[in-house]
């Protein structure tokens, strides 16, 4: 829940009524997230003009100004930094963490990537620089450099001075990381600060087993680290184990929902997006959408060509085509289970490519089960209604049987697919989310139509 409620069209009627101090009072009250979810609801109104918004973010104080900037979507972001001067950018990033700066330049054109640059501190413009060296998805990419670092020889008292002094600009002050010539040795909560005398030295009590990632590793592994031991914050370290920065837990969040969005989008045959849905165009939308749908059309020739293939048998035995639509689905149904299952271990860590053989085990005795349970009910589903209620005498019991037959088959096939693509997708280096429902699907509903008529040829004499 908002931390206080507000009324969008309240709002909209005090700009337009320019009860601009009411209005400040009212902002000064929200927390960012709100406030930025407001500045982008007031685009949906016809009645507010772009060249309000400007004004509408010159209410705020400067250092909520820096917070609810970067709340905002890009294309807002964007439009801000091109409308204010450069005296009100300077504000607003100056009082902006390094990552969060760092995440905004990413996402923005060449010559506003400038703007921003030209309006920082030399200091910020090099921390900046060096975050933008490391590659995409690794964890320097998504670090911030601003934390407080300790001595070993400080005592309590020193530490509190110093927290006092720098900790404003620190990302986090509640984990502090001791430092020796630059190189991490250690790191002391505030809690225990907290609870020691002001004479102890930071070497007595900090703890020197830390867990450290390095500035080349995948960001989705940070934030699986930052969640299996539920820190706040993690340091990343350079390979002379020197501390170049830390991730904290928000910047996790943000990966992990970014990468289940992308998997998701990836399962669903999308390419992935890099605006919100309704902030995406028309045109962006089917670019993300027809490659997909023009290689799954294409790739279910192979479906057709067998029902070709077969088309006299099915001429022999018109009630077969009555169960091609059932096999099928149960194929892709069974297939899409057993590939989401492995994809979300894969991604959470708890399956490795090592495991493959338990996996291939484990989903077989599962298929034969699952299998059995849905020939036995395919069975009297068709004898029952198929043959006695609708007098279908076309439906026998040897067609019942090779339909449940097919069943089983299929679905064993189709989870042995559905397991071991993603984790061969992740052998060859790509991402397993590509090996999800559709391009699955497709390769079960061709194998499963193979398998229903090969059957239905041998025990029916087609």
């Amino acid at each position: 829940m908002p931390e206080k409620e507000f009324n969008l069209k309240e709002i909209i009627e005090m700009i337009h009524n320019k009860q601009y101090k009411l209005l400040r009072e009212l902002l000064d009250s929200l927390n960012p997230a709100d406030i930025a979810e407001i500045m982008e609801s007031l685009l949906d109104d016809e009645e507010i003009t772009k060249e309000q918004l400007p004004k509408f973010f010159r209410l705020l104080p400067k250092d909520l100004a820096a917070d609810t900037f970067v709340e905002l979507n890009s294309s807002m972001q964007e439009q801000l930094i091109r409308d204010l001067t450069d005296k009100e950018l300077q504000f607003v990033l100056d009082d902006m963490f390094v990552d969060d700066a760092v995440d905004i330049i990413e996402e923005m054109p060449a010559n506003v990537v400038t703007r921003m640059l030209a309006n920082v501190d030399s200091q910020t413009r090099k921390d900046i620089n060096q975050i933008l060296k490391y590659p995409e998805d690794s964890a320097g990419s998504i670090m911030t450099v601003e934390y407080v670092d300790l001595h070993p020889n400080q005592t309590v008292q020193d530490a509190f001075d110093h927290i006092r002094k720098t900790g404003l600009e620190k990302e986090t002050i509640y984990i502090c990381y001791v430092t020796e010539k630059k190189k991490l040795i250690g790191i002391c909560s505030v809690r225990e600060l907290l609870l020691n005398p002001y004479e102890t030295l930071i070497k007595d009590i900090m703890e020197e087993d830390v867990i450290s990632v390095t500035t080349t590793d995948d960001k989705e592994y940070v934030a699986q680290v930052l969640a299996k031991y539920d820190f706040t914050a993690l340091p990343v370290v350079d390979t002379d184990n020197r501390l170049v920065g830390i991730v904290t837990v928000d910047d996790a969040l943000d990966v992990l929902t970014e990468e289940a969005t992308e998997d998701i989008e990836k399962m669903a045959a999308i390419t992935p997006s890099e605006h919100p849905y309704l902030r995406s165009t028309v045109f962006e939308i089917w670019k993300q959408r027809i490659p997909w749908l023009l290689l799954l059309m294409v790739s279910a020739t192979f479906t057709g060509l067998i029902i070709t293939h077969f088309e006299n048998a099915l001429a022999a035995q018109v009630a077969l085509t009555a169960f091609i639509p059932m096999i099928m689905d149960t194929g892709g149904n069974s297939g899409s289970q057993a590939s989401v299952t492995i994809i979300r271990g894969l991604s959470l860590g708890d399956i490795e490519l090592d495991d493959v053989i338990k996996v291939i085990w484990k989903e077989f005795r599962v298929s034969i089960l699952c299998g059995i349970a849905l020939a036995i009910v395919a069975f009297g589903k068709i004898m029952l209604v198929d043959n006695l209620i609708m007098h279908n005498s076309d439906v026998t019991a040897f067609v019942a049987l090779v339909v449940s037959l097919t069943l089983v088959i299929t679905v064993v096939i189709a989870k042995f697919v559905g397991c071991t693509l993603p984790l061969l997708a992740k052998k060859l280096g790509f991402d397993p989310a590509v090996m999800a429902s559709p391009f699955i699907t497709t390769i079960v509903d061709a194998l499963s139509l193979m398998i229903y008529m090969t059957l239905a040829s041998m025990l029916l004499n087609l």
